[in-house]
């Protein structure tokens, strides 16, 4: 983190991989058209589904070997701040305090991508059961022997969850580096719970800062694969089988970018109308048919909506 508390986003040069030129990640159309160029990638915007892609691009595999001894240097100096903006995040989406004073006592929350573990010690210390699964192997031993616990070294399908295991299922800052969105939003329908919980964060393409910065814009780097904005990531998950209950975005100017004051003009303008420059989705995977969708717990998500007005905190 800068002095000015700015969290720089990490990211590598691509060394030696062999790209190469794929269809849509999303919808298998090979029509494309370009849009950004930045040093060590070029994006392209599928004219089908609208979803922006590298192009060409590296395999999943060498795409991980990108995630080592200064990956984890990185989340464990940014640990605190990571945290910080994923329960601001989890606030925003209803899961605290509505989710978890209803769920966390007899619950199991997955979180895929979860660096050293921050959030899952803090919903186990709730009563959450929790599992994380984490690419960098040293992010992976860290959590698990300092935090105590439990994290799969390795990636989702690698860890070969059973089905319909976890009520809860999150991914923070994890899908724009995967090669095969489909597959994992797919996989994760499949490990969740009838009636259980799809949370995931990532960059919004369709921001105010990515349209105005275009090349320059943070969450253009080479260890993106795919960007989305608020439509093709509701898109995405409901060709799977959730159903989104629920899309909110924050971020109107990055912390040192610009003076204080016009962040803090700029980040409450975006918020309401949806266009901050990060995005968080709520879906939900369908009870079972003649199953009571939310179990005969006094509680709606819709109607809470129409009650709760959650701060614009950021």
């Amino acid at each position: 983190m800068s002095d000015d508390g700015a969290v720089r986003t990490f990211s590598t040069v691509p060394g030696n991989e062999s790209p190469e030129r794929m269809p849509c990640p999303v919808c298998g159309t090979k029509d494309s058209s370009l849009l950004l160029r930045i040093p060590g990638a070029v994006f392209e915007r599928c004219r089908s589904c609208k979803v922006v892609f590298q192009n060409p691009r590296s395999s999943q595999e060498e795409l991980n070997q990108r995630y080592g001894r200064e990956y984890f240097e990185y989340e464990l100096e940014n640990e605190s701040q990571f945290y910080r903006l994923m329960q601001l995040a989890l606030h925003d989406i209803g899961f605290f305090p509505h989710i978890d004073r209803r769920e966390s006592a007899s619950g199991e929350f997955l979180d895929v991508g979860c660096a050293t573990g921050m959030l899952l010690e803090s919903l186990a210390d709730r009563g959450w059961s929790v599992q994380g699964v984490e690419v960098c192997r040293e992010s992976a031993e860290y959590g698990a022997q300092t935090r105590g616990v439990p994290i799969h070294a390795g990636t989702l399908e690698s860890a070969a969850f059973s089905a319909r295991r976890f009520t809860v299922v999150h991914a923070s800052h994890l899908i724009e580096h995967l090669t095969d969105p489909v597959g994992f939003v797919e996989e994760l329908y499949r490990i969740v719970i009838p009636g259980g919980y799809l949370i995931l964060t990532t960059p919004n393409i369709g921001g105010l800062q990515a349209r105005l910065l275009g090349e320059r814009w943070r969450s253009a780097i080479a260890d993106h694969i795919v960007l989305f904005r608020k439509y093709t990531l509701k898109q995405l998950v409901e060709r799977a089988g959730f159903r989104t209950e629920r899309i909110k975005t924050w971020g109107g100017l990055a912390a040192g970018a610009g003076p204080r004051f016009l962040k803090e003009i700029l980040d409450r303008l975006v918020k309401p109308v949806g266009i901050g420059d990060v995005m968080v989705l709520l879906a939900r995977r369908p009870p079972e048919e003649g199953e009571n969708e939310y179990a005969g717990r006094g509680f709606t998500f819709r109607n809470a909506r129409r009650r709760v007005r959650f701060e614009a905190h950021r």
